[in-house]
């Protein structure tokens, strides 16, 4: 996998391209404006971006940005987005363009370097991965915009979360200690909640949960 960095702060940068390296990943351009990122991606054709959401000149949100440039013009360009802080309105943006390969970490996600890389390549293979501290924000706005997740159980609330992150059933089973078959009884119930038709695969399934948290979160209509 050939990555392209984005991270202005030199130190979280460089120890981005170690903690990568030495996991098998491919640096192949680390940069520290969003100009040069989509200069890189645009000169290598990398199969992943990784990059922060604030970025000079103004330090707002030139990474989002470029990373939803980098979305548009170059589609077979997963994209991961690192944030200080949750941002619902950026999980939203991101997660509208297109299916798949794309991502929304904390930074403090980075020190558990095992559980960040496969969450990189997870994403880099068509997935999705978002953070469980932006997944606790969505399903807190949906929860006070409408009476669908007021049905669940607590039980199939820690499966929704775990959904929204982008587990499989079988990560979701090992994670809360119970088998497949339940798993599926309970998403079964999610979907039945929101109204939402039944996804055989994962990516879909994770991106129609997502966007039925983020617009019931806006008070807008969930998506069918």
């Amino acid at each position: 996998m050939r990555v392209v960095i984005g991270e202005d702060e030199v130190l979280l940068r460089e120890g981005l391209v170690h903690l990568l390296e030495k996991d098998g990943i491919e640096v192949v351009a680390a940069v520290g404006t969003a100009v040069e990122l989509e200069t890189e991606v645009d000169r290598l054709s990398p199969d992943l971006v990784v990059t922060d959401i604030r970025m000079p000149p103004s330090h707002t949100d030139e990474g989002l940005l470029a990373a939803l440039r980098i979305r548009q013009a170059h589609p077979a360009v997963a994209v991961v987005v690192l944030s200080q802080y949750v941002q619902r309105r950026y999980a939203t943006e991101l997660l509208e363009q297109r299916d798949g390969g794309v991502g929304y970490l904390l930074k403090q996600r980075i020190a558990d370097v095992r559980t960040f890389t496969a969450d990189l390549r997870r994403v880099q293979q068509g997935g999705t991965a978002l953070d469980p501290d932006v997944v606790a924000v969505l399903v807190s706005r949906a929860s006070k915009a409408g009476e669908a997740l007021s049905g669940l159980t607590p039980r199939q609330l820690e499966v929704l979360g775990l959904m929204a992150e982008g587990r499989s059933n079988a990560h979701i089973a090992a994670r809360l200690g119970t088998s497949e078959k339940a798993v599926v009884q309970h998403t079964s119930r999610i979907y039945d909640a929101f109204g939402l038709p039944v996804a055989a695969d994962d990516h879909r399934r994770v991106l129609a949960v997502i966007r039925y948290l983020a617009a019931a979160g806006n008070g807008g209509a969930p998506p069918q």
